[in-house]
């Protein structure tokens, strides 16, 4: 019996060296080259795209959520259904849009058990850039009054004010027509700015 045990302690000792020598391997790799490896069943693949992604989708679903409890609950959930899917990926997107659509949906979805979910039915023209107000508020403040935007707002504007995701890959992203994202957008800013002015 001690035996067993022993070996299997060594088997885990190897099977963790392995899994280490999988993942520095994967290190060098691109996101689709992974996915392909992650397809094929390597687990140390799918842990190398979740370390490589793992910070930005975080800091996604925090803003979404704004709970550091929600935000790990929701993450497990996202990777879960990440794994499970992977051997569907086409990679008509790139790997980082198709991890931030299902951490934007889950988020989504946790926002609607949790909480309603406020709906803004005004349309104003869209506006390309944020005005002087948006840039001058303070991380807290600006933290306090994305809370205030409705879940659709929110991402929209963190996802292309904060990260930085041009029009037509964040309409894709977020599943919306360009229109549509175009017109979230100038009125999560709008709501921004008239927050800024209130704040003032």
């Amino acid at each position: 019996m001690g035996l067993e045990v022993g070996r299997l302690s060594a088997d885990n000792g190897v099977m963790k060296e392995w899994d280490d020598m999988a993942i520095a391997a994967c290190g060098e790799l691109s996101d689709r080259a992974v996915v392909e490896r992650a397809q094929g069943g390597d687990h140390g693949a799918f842990t190398e795209l979740v370390r490589r992604h793992d910070r930005r989708l975080r800091a996604l679903a925090a803003r979404l959520l704004r709970s550091p409890e929600r935000v790990d609950d929701a993450l497990q959930e996202v990777y879960i259904k990440a794994f499970r899917t992977i051997g569907r990926f086409r990679g008509d997107a790139s790997v980082g849009t198709w991890l931030y659509r299902i951490t934007y949906n889950t988020c989504l979805d946790e926002l609607r058990r949790r909480q309603p979910v406020l709906v803004d039915n005004d349309f104003d023209p869209p506006s390309i850039e944020p005005g002087p107000a948006e840039r001058y508020a303070t991380a807290s403040q600006v933290a306090h009054m994305l809370g205030r935007l409705s879940p659709d707002l929110r991402a929209t504007v963190v996802l292309v004010d904060g990260y930085g995701l041009d029009y037509a890959e964040a309409s894709r992203l977020l599943d919306v027509a360009r229109d549509t994202m175009a017109s979230r957008l100038h009125r999560a800013r709008r709501h921004l700015r008239e927050a800024t002015e209130d704040a003032a």
